[in-house]
């Protein structure tokens, strides 16, 4: 049995990637996926505030129903952006498990287009109240 001494300490380590049971997956790919998921839910949970911040917060009261608009569609897009992280972090973590395929980029894409036409949206309402 190869016991970890001064001189090599990944020798259990070495040993432990030998003897993992079919289907393990090592901690440092679970713990990864995981942190993304919780960049998932930083990222809704900013966009969720900041929806809420464009209703009760705008100091301009002639385009109400533009803010409460807006505010929604940021709170949507929040919600949306914690329901497909917890959507890739479940398949990312079943594909570590069985080996199969990884979620492709075509989500993350379609979540970058939404900020974007978000931000263009801020905009636009950010020069229709000045």
């Amino acid at each position: 049995m190869n016991t970890p001494t001064p001189a090599n300490p990944g020798t259990a380590y070495a040993d432990e990637l030998e003897t993992r049971p079919p289907g393990a997956v090592d901690a440092r790919f679970t713990l990864a996926a995981e942190r993304t998921l919780l960049a998932w839910v930083r990222t809704a949970l900013g966009f969720m505030a900041a929806g809420i911040a464009v209703v009760y917060l705008s100091p301009d009261e002639t385009t109400p129903l533009i803010d409460v608009a807006l505010g929604v569609l940021m709170v949507g897009l929040g919600a949306s952006l914690a329901v497909l992280g917890a959507w890739r972090w479940r398949r990312t973590t079943r594909a570590l498990v069985t080996g199969g395929e990884m979620p492709g980029p075509k989500q993350v894409m379609l979540v970058v287009a939404a900020i974007v036409v978000v931000a263009v949206l801020v905009a636009v309402v950010m020069v229709i109240q000045s």
